[in-house]
């Protein structure tokens, strides 16, 4: 399954070796594919380096076991689609459905909240909570 990472969840997997690492991590040895864009890499390193730039090392590290873009995808959401999504956040579900992803993993509760749970364009979006409780099923 390809699994598009949001800036958030980048940022809790990169600043410590906790449970959102952990669980990046068991979903790659289990197989499934880790993606992301320049946009959300771009947004977890900036907030790292001004949050906690100690943790920039384990970043870079976390991001070698992510297929990524250097660059943003470029691909822009319909007005129609998801029309409660803040424009600074349209990027991020457009990116997951212009890398043909299964999943987009957020933590953003305030914007995706919503939509957890929903298929969008073929994406189903979700916190890292409510995928993992779909995974144990």
């Amino acid at each position: 399954m390809r699994i598009f990472l949001d800036a958030n969840v980048l940022f809790s997997a990169g600043k410590s070796d906790g449970a959102m690492r952990a669980f990046l991590e068991q979903l790659k040895a289990s197989g499934h594919v880790l993606v992301a864009d320049g946009y959300v890499v771009g947004e977890a390193r900036r907030n790292l380096e001004v949050k906690f730039s100690t943790a920039l090392r384990d970043f870079e590290d976390l991001m070698k076991r992510v297929e990524a873009s250097i660059g943003t995808c470029g691909a822009h959401l319909s007005v129609g689609i998801a029309p409660e999504l803040p424009e600074k956040d349209r990027p991020v579900l457009a990116a997951a459905i212009h890398h043909q992803c299964h999943i987009l993993l957020t933590g953003d509760r305030t914007h995706f909240g919503s939509l957890y749970g929903q298929t969008i364009e073929g994406v189903e979006i979700h916190s890292p909570a409510t995928f993992a409780a779909q995974l144990r099923e």
